[in-house]
């Protein structure tokens, strides 16, 4: 039984520079668009009652009301169900949130990236600093609680100082999640070809993130994953589905989803999925050892970690026997030890790639 379901909506009217994500600015597919998504929903949904479902992009927010109406009424929901929106600031109405509110949704996730305007334009966001604030505000007056805003460190000529003001700034807006991304320049983004200047190297990128670390639980905030930060009870219940590496939909062009034994994307052409929604571009059976592997990747990025007990029954094995050389080669500083079972330390998060690597056999 699936009770999570992703949705992608691939449109944005310019793209940021540091993108590499399966986005377009042909908004004039929006609507063939939205005709096979609910094409691919109506095919694959089971009609369960979900427990979240997130609108992620791209721009979730360029879509007009009635086509998120549209999709939204595929779905069958409880009074928990957790219902994520992506906005861009820039995209906002008093009126736009009020009826995004009447429809159900009770998440919203700005996508801020920083608070300095002259980084802003460097990185080629259409909004400004004053739009973030502004659009949180406006949706705290209508009465969403639950609000999240997405920041990148690592971008050029950004400092820890400039850091610390973005995060002040996020403090004072009194919001309860913060994601944070540490930036990575991939194919095809603008930056992959048009490298920046002044940009922070790794060392710093690192110092930065530990930064941000200290100054979120000071204000509050307890870091429940390696990217994410959330005052308690405001955890992402639909990200934590991923990390608990549980089963969800993916609906959409590019869209990843997991059912059964199943791992499969959507095909990364919007023209093509809309010609086609029902065919998979991929799909792989996971076998119980990758199943094995994901559950300790999985887990390891969650600031709790990995529950030995639930491994253990799970995949019949003993885990302090089997990967007793690699808890003995990372224990202490990079590795500590649970009642649960264990996590990884701040050091152990900056080296994560290194150190989960060593847990493939």
């Amino acid at each position: 039984m699936t009770e999570n379901a992703y949705i992608h909506i691939p449109f944005c009217k310019s793209k940021c520079k540091y993108c590499s994500f399966v986005s377009i600015c042909d908004l004039d597919l929006i609507e063939k668009y939205v005709d096979s998504l609910i094409c691919e929903i109506k095919n694959s949904y089971r009609n369960e009652t979900l427990k979240t479902l997130y609108f992620g992009g791209g721009t979730p927010s360029v879509l007009d009301i009635k086509f998120v109406e549209k999709i939204i009424s595929n779905f069958n929901f409880s009074n928990n169900t957790e219902i994520t929106f992506e906005i861009n600031p820039d995209d906002m109405t008093f009126e736009y949130l009020k009826r995004l509110k009447e429809l159900g949704i009770n998440r919203l996730s700005f996508g801020s990236q920083t608070l300095n305007d002259k980084i802003l334009g460097i990185i080629g966001r259409r909004h400004s600093s004053k739009q973030i604030v502004d659009s949180v505000e406006t949706a705290q007056k209508i009465g969403f609680d639950n609000i999240s805003l997405d920041l990148i460190y690592g971008l050029p000529n950004q400092t820890e100082t400039l850091l610390q003001e973005d995060l002040s700034v996020i403090k004072s807006l009194g919001i309860k999640h913060l994601s944070t991304y540490g930036l990575k320049i991939e194919f095809p983004s603008f930056f992959y070809s048009h490298l920046p200047k002044n940009l922070p190297n790794d060392d710093t990128q690192a110092d930065m993130y530990i930064l941000i670390n200290e100054i979120m639980e000071q204000y509050g905030f307890q870091r429940y994953e390696i990217s994410n930060f959330a005052k308690k009870g405001y955890e992402s219940k639909h990200n934590l589905n991923y990390w608990n590496n549980s089963e969800y939909y993916g609906f959409g062009v590019a869209a990843h989803g997991y059912l059964g034994s199943i791992r499969y994307s959507n095909n990364k052409n919007v023209e093509k999925y809309i010609q086609n929604p029902l065919n998979h571009a991929s799909e792989h059976f996971v076998s119980p050892k990758e199943k094995l592997e994901e559950e300790i990747f999985l887990g390891f990025r969650k600031s709790e970690g990995i529950n030995i007990t639930q491994i253990n029954d799970k995949f019949d094995l003993d885990f302090n026997y089997k990967y007793k050389n690699v808890l003995k080669k990372y224990m202490g500083k990079f590795i500590l030890p649970t009642e649960i079972g264990y996590k990884l330390t701040i050091e152990g998060i900056l080296l994560s790639n290194v150190i989960l690597a060593d847990f493939i056999d």
